[in-house]
Parts: C-alpha cells; structure tokens; sequence
C-alpha cells in the first residue's frame, strides 16, 4: 500500500487499494504464483477494420490509398508463418510515419517493403522477407 521513489527518496502512501492494470504481449511467461493473483482478460488482434481506425487517430491524415496498402502490406507479413516477431500496432503507426515522411509509394517498390526495420525487428526475419520478395 505503498512505495518509495529511490530518485527524490519521496514515500506515496495509498489512501484505498490500488487497482493495477498490467498488459502483456506474450513475449515471456509470468510466474505461475503472479498470475494466480491476477484477472485476466484477453483482447483479440484488431481487424483490418478496426485496425484503420486505430491508424486514425495516430494518423489523421493519412491517404486512404497509402492506408489501403500498408494494411495490406502489414497483414500479408503477420500472416507468414515462420515469423519470430510478427509486427504490432505500435510498428504499423511508426512505418507510416515513415512512409509519410519520405514519400513512398507502395505501388513503386518493385517487390520491396521500405524501412522494413520498421516493422520487423529480428535479423532473421527481415531475412525471411527479403528471401521470399526474391522468390
């Protein structure tokens, strides 16, 4: 019911117990005894629909015609399926700010997929991809 920050040495004390929302990706397993201790809840990965929506509010302006192929463009990579990371929401939202500040068209890249390492961020899988572009 309390904690000390270490940097100002300052104590907060809760006046009710607290209620804490932790989330997880699913990268590392949480201890079995943490987890008896917790509600959980999963939510599903966005849609394609739903995930349009979401790039709205990062990226208002965003062309739909850019939209349209990186949705594309970002599904077709998390579906393949020897992928050690498949890209999130937090990737597709940083990708099409690249793109967006480059100037990319989709359209013109022969095959290629611009600042791959946007989306994906192991060594083998940008391997996998180039191996397949090629293909």
């Amino acid at each position: 019911m309390r904690f000390q920050i270490a940097e100002t040495g300052d104590e907060i004390v809760a006046r009710e117990r607290p209620f804490v929302v932790i989330t997880s990706n699913n990268e590392k397993e949480l201890p079995d005894a943490f987890l008896r201790r917790c509600i959980f809840h999963y939510i599903e990965f966005p849609a394609p629909d739903l995930m349009r929506r979401i790039i709205r509010v990062h990226h208002p302006e965003v062309e739909d015609r850019l939209l349209d192929q990186v949705i594309e463009v970002f599904y077709n990579l998390r579906g393949l399926p020897r992928l050690r990371k498949r890209p999130s929401t937090s990737e597709l939202i940083d990708w099409i700010a690249a793109l967006r500040r480059s100037g990319v068209d989709l359209k013109k890249i022969g095959g290629g997929i611009p600042f791959l390492g946007t989306l994906l961020k192991t060594e083998q899988d940008v391997e996998l991809v180039g191996k397949r572009a090629k293909a």
